[in-house]
């Protein structure tokens, strides 16, 4: 069962969620949240996570807009209210925010100090984005929205980077695949896996799109990346 903690940041204070392994001290994972929220999907990744050893944290990076934002993928005005959040949402103090966790984190009693990050979907942008503009020591992106127009910042990327990509993701075409492949498949920090047949979100249980042959592996081959990385 995880804990509600407050980060302080220059704009105000948000909460994450947080899930503690049964080890004292222990490497820590920054969850990134889809469109939905903190909800149980993201908890239970973050469980998961502390399960596996793993100080996880999961912040609520839509405070600024509507704090504590909880809501599914099963209905359309879900999905309606989803889009909404998406739309408002600053990517630049999203990362900002994020960084202000990963110090949160890492100063925590409980960690060693290494800190590495994991993001589905819009948090798969924002993982990203913290291998490029923040001080984490890893990072995972799963099926990230967007990064096709970022892969510039490449170029600031000295941290490990591991990416899962959904080969007919109906949010990231094959064009903007393409992009990002090309951009970074030959960067040393970088290791891409795609996954053929594979929609957008087919590691979110209980989604339209879920696979849970392939949402094992990319599991799997997060979970080794993350040891070799953070520990």
């Amino acid at each position: 069962m995880g804990e509600r903690i407050s980060i302080k940041t220059p704009d105000g204070d948000f909460s994450a969620y947080v899930a503690r392994p049964a080890a004292a001290t222990a490497p820590a994972v920054v969850v990134i949240q889809e469109i939905f929220g903190v909800n149980q999907v993201m908890r239970d990744i973050t469980d998961g996570l502390a399960a596996q050893g793993y100080l996880a944290i999961c912040p609520d990076l839509f405070w600024r807009i509507e704090p504590d934002i909880d809501i599914t993928d099963q209905s359309e005005a879900e999905w309606k209210k989803a889009f909404e959040l998406f739309n408002a949402f600053d990517t630049d103090l999203g990362v900002k925010d994020l960084q202000a966790t990963i110090t949160a984190i890492r100063a925590d009693a409980g960690s060693t100090g290494k800190v590495g990050s994991v993001g589905f979907c819009l948090g798969g942008k924002l993982a990203f984005l913290t291998a490029t503009r923040t001080d984490v020591d890893a990072a995972v992106s799963y099926y990230g929205v967007g990064i096709e127009n970022l892969v510039g910042e490449a170029e600031k990327l000295t941290r490990p980077l591991l990416m899962h990509i959904a080969e007919e993701d109906a949010f990231v075409p094959k064009e903007a695949q393409a992009i990002i492949v090309k951009a970074l498949k030959d960067h040393p920090q970088v290791e891409i896996h795609t996954y053929p047949g594979r929609d957008h979100a087919f590691a979110r249980v209980g989604g339209e799109h879920y696979h849970a042959g392939d949402a094992t592996t990319a599991g799997e081959r997060t979970l080794a990346f993350f040891k070799r990385t953070v520990g």
